[in-house]
């Protein structure tokens, strides 16, 4: 089944960030929001030039609208608009048994107010219902630290983007302590209007989807850099992220068949070929004999010349590549070489078929369009 998510937000008439940025993050990963818009913004990618709330009982009302015939399986909480609709829509959802997001927002990337100090005093039974809390480090700072959020019996997903190092660090604690960090460089780019937004509905979904904590935020991580990666560069400052680019193999919970190499006689012909049929080629390599080649939905397909690498090799790709290994192992499927880690960024386990074809699982997150030898 489809899993259904409530979104309880601001609406960003940018479409970077807010409502519509939490819209496309949960189309993309495969559940089906659902909105109470909270407030309506004017606002673009240099900054939020009026803001009108919506009335706390019309925010009830969407709610109630939704929930009493779709139903819902999470909700993300995002811009609340008023310390009176904090409190109502906490009074509303608390009887809910879902799994619920709270993003605290208070400023946006462009610097602009998005919270008074009263709606900011409501926030606390907001956090209460909340199972993970978001805020990033300025936000953390404003809400006392973690102790007090943690005090509320939620887990927190400590942001580290606002932080100055070039090397990102988010951590997910809970009330016995920190559960993963996750460690990455940050990706140069000004487009990042509407990663907090993004993150937090990337977290409400997978858990809506019946993922834990952990892994919700792991995937909601991946997506987010996927997506800053591929932002489109929209805007004169800080522009939207590229959702649509995010391609689904990459974050869906299985095994994707999306990579097949295939032996090749005549380097140049067989680059021209591929290109004439309209691949666009990422990686050429000629003292190698390798080239690599994307289709618009994200497939890709290799060539590699010469005798030795005249076979056809398939590839599936899998987020969490060793227990899928374990569990085929289990199921008494033999290996020929097991999980390792490859200088491209990529980890590998390598078996044939009942044919002899040659089989390739594998994990690349980031590094699966964005390899470093990618031209």
């Amino acid at each position: 089944m489809t899993a259904r998510i409530l979104i309880v937000a601001g609406s960003d008439s940018s479409g970077g960030a807010g409502i519509q940025a939490d819209i496309k993050t949960a189309t993309m990963l495969g559940a089906h929001p659902m909105t109470a818009i909270t407030a309506i913004t004017a606002q673009n990618t240099k900054g939020v030039q009026a803001v009108h709330p919506v009335p706390a009982d019309m925010v009830l009302a969407q709610i109630d609208s939704v929930v009493g015939d779709i139903g819902i399986d999470a909700v993300k909480i995002g811009m609340i608009g008023s310390a009176e609709t904090a409190e109502k829509v906490a009074a509303t959802l608390e009887r809910l048994s879902v799994p619920i997001v709270f993003d605290p927002v208070m400023v946006a990337t462009s610097g602009s107010v998005l919270a008074d100090a009263r709606t900011i005093s409501g926030f606390g039974r907001l956090m209460a219902i909340a199972a993970v809390v978001t805020p990033n480090l300025p936000e953390l700072n404003a809400l006392g630290g973690i102790a007090p959020v943690l005090r509320h019996g939620c887990h927190v997903l400590v942001k580290g983007g606002h932080g100055g190092d070039e090397e990102i660090v988010d951590q997910l604690v809970g009330p016995n302590g920190k559960l993963r960090e996750w460690r990455a460089p940050r990706i140069a780019t000004s487009s990042t209007h509407g990663t907090g937004c993004t993150l937090a509905t990337a977290v409400a979904t997978g858990l809506g989807q019946g993922m834990n904590a952990e892994a919700a935020v792991d995937r909601g991580i991946g997506f987010v850099r996927l997506a800053l990666r591929d932002a489109p560069g929209l805007g004169s400052s800080h522009g939207p992220l590229g959702h649509a680019r995010v391609r689904e193999d990459a974050m869906v919970p299985g095994g994707s068949l999306n990579q097949i190499t295939v032996g090749a006689a005549d380097y140049a012909a067989s680059v021209g070929f591929y290109r004439a049929l309209g691949l666009a080629q990422i990686v050429d390599s000629p003292s190698n004999g390798y080239a690599r080649f994307e289709a618009d939905n994200g497939v890709t397909l290799s060539i590699h010349a010469g005798a030795a690498s005249a076979t056809t090799t398939i590839y599936f790709e899998h987020r969490a590549l060793d227990a899928w290994v374990a569990q085929l192992q289990s199921d008494g499927i033999a290996f020929d070489e097991l999980p390792q880690d490859e200088s491209w960024g990529w980890r590998e386990a390598r078996l044939a078929d009942p044919a002899g074809n040659s089989i390739c699982l594998y994990s690349a997150g980031e590094m699966r369009r964005y390899p470093p030898w990618r031209i």
